[in-house]
């Protein structure tokens, strides 16, 4: 008996069954939110950087209220806002201020020549203090008069472009989370208080030997910023610390979606906001709003200004990194609490 080949409908069929054995609905919807990430990635980078314009820097004018008020409503009234500048009588002062890391600028006009200076601190953002000297730079030639730019605060000689704390805090957050999504994987979510307690223990000692390991790369190593390398040592452990512990803590509301969440506040939003490539003052409103508040802007602020200006106003954005590690670890204890009574309830429900 001659045997029948298959239809096209079943062959089909198979070929469909495959699929869906192959492709799962929940790989697919893993695979959707990969794809969402990753236009969110591009669409934060491209937005951040893809035209800095410089807005509101805060700069000192240096000079006899006289000519000071005049020159300060005209910086101030130059399209788009690209200065903040202020009036200031002594130039100690002001000068005290850029070491600080308090003023962007400071611009001393010559009364009795057509020769004025302005003085920038490169170090706090090399960007930010070409896009100064390019405003000063037009509005001068505009008046036919020159200008002599001093820079008093540069890069250390191994700091280009003074990227290194910006990629010595993205390590370190990599290092945190990355510690978090290992222990999701291997150990899945924590089911008891005390698992999380010690989960959360054992991240400890790792973001110690990677705030020393960072510092100790960054500094005798590579020479890259040079000094300070308790005071950089203690910052990477905390920026450690606080990505693990908000990783572990999204893992344990969230399960394996809380990996995806993590990404989205530490690489698509926290890196470009930041501080690195480009400063707060020449991002787009959103990510000037939220850099100082994320532990990459924090961070980066942190080490920047410890290297660079005398550790100046690092309070806030300590307490940013501390109140980022309180909350992820929080987050954990409460979130697992709840996930163990409500097993607890599930078990004691009657048959």
């Amino acid at each position: 008996m001659a045997i029948s080949a298959p239809t096209n409908s079943s062959t089909e069929d198979s070929f469909v069954a495959r699929l869906r054995r192959a492709l799962p609905l929940s790989t697919m919807v893993f695979v959707l939110g990969v794809l969402v990430i990753q236009m969110a990635f591009i669409t934060s980078y491209i937005g951040a950087f893809h035209r800095p314009t410089p807005h509101n820097i805060e700069v000192e004018v240096v000079a006899p209220s006289s000519l000071a008020n005049g020159l300060v409503a005209r910086l101030n009234a130059i399209s788009g806002e690209p200065l903040e500048a202020r009036a200031i009588s002594e130039e100690t002062s002001a000068v005290a201020a850029l070491r600080q890391d308090r003023t962007a600028a400071v611009f001393v006009p010559d009364l009795a020549k057509p020769d004025d200076t302005l003085l920038v601190a490169s170090a706090g953002g090399a960007a930010q203090a070409s896009a100064v000297e390019a405003v000063f730079q037009q509005a001068e030639t505009a008046e036919h008069r020159s200008l002599e730019v001093r820079d008093l605060v540069p890069f250390q000689s191994g700091d280009g472009r003074g990227l290194s704390a910006f990629y010595l805090v993205v390590g370190w957050l990599i290092g945190g989370y990355l510690l978090a999504t290992l222990f999701g994987i291997t150990h899945g979510r924590p089911t008891s208080l005390r698992l999380a307690a010690v989960r959360l223990g054992a991240t400890v000692p790792y973001a110690v030997l990677s705030g020393l390991g960072g510092a100790l790369i960054i500094g005798p190593v590579l020479g890259a910023l040079d000094g300070h390398f308790a005071a950089v040592a203690g910052v990477g452990a905390l920026l450690v610390l606080a990505a693990a512990t908000v990783a572990i803590g999204l893992q344990a509301l969230f399960g394996t979606v809380g990996v995806g969440i993590v990404l989205i506040i530490f690489v698509v939003l926290g890196n470009p906001s930041a501080g690195g490539p480009y400063q707060a003052s020449l991002l787009p409103a959103f990510w000037r709003v939220i850099g100082g508040a994320l532990p990459n802007g924090a961070g980066v602020t942190t080490i920047r200004q410890i290297t660079y200006f005398g550790a100046y106003g690092i309070t806030t954005p300590l307490l940013i990194i501390c109140v980022w590690m309180i909350g992820g670890v929080a987050l954990t204890m409460v979130a697992t609490s709840a996930r163990s009574r409500l097993r607890a309830g599930r078990h004691a429900r009657p048959i």
